[in-house]
């Protein structure tokens, strides 16, 4: 259903090691970097892509208000690594990890912001004895 997801960056370094240590704990491996672009896509390859880069246009990368992307996690605990590994690499907490029983009973999710202000969320569905 989902081509690809791209979020632009005004800080190219800073959004790279941020996404490069969050993404794989979500199960994404890199797919290219290079001339100020970067992507990846899940292990079992294909698509979605998640791609980070400057904004075609030339202007200056701006994060959109009320826009989040939400990546699906294996596990609560993925999702616990995921939002400390944003945190260790330049992102700012917008909801710690946590059931969110008001979504669903066993809906567990963290929310971060990137280096350059994009809103993102972990989240897992399954009920912990589920995961295992």
């Amino acid at each position: 259903m989902i081509s690809h997801v791209f979020l632009g960056t005004n800080g190219f370094d800073e959004a790279l090691a941020f996404y490069s240590a969050a993404l794989p704990i979500l199960g994404w491996e890199p797919r290219f970097e290079g001339d100020g672009w970067a992507g990846w896509q899940p292990q079992e390859g294909g698509r979605p892509l998640f791609l980070i880069g400057k904004p075609y246009d030339g202007g200056p990368a701006s994060a959109g208000n009320g826009q989040m992307t939400a990546l699906l996690a294996p596990s609560r605990a993925a999702v616990d690594a995921f939002y400390e590994a944003c945190l260790a690499n330049g992102g700012t907490c917008e909801g710690p990890p946590g059931l969110r029983p008001h979504y669903h009973p066993d809906y567990y999710g963290a929310y971060v912001r990137d280096p350059d202000g994009n809103k993102l969320c972990a989240c897992c569905h399954s009920a912990e004895a589920e995961v295992g």
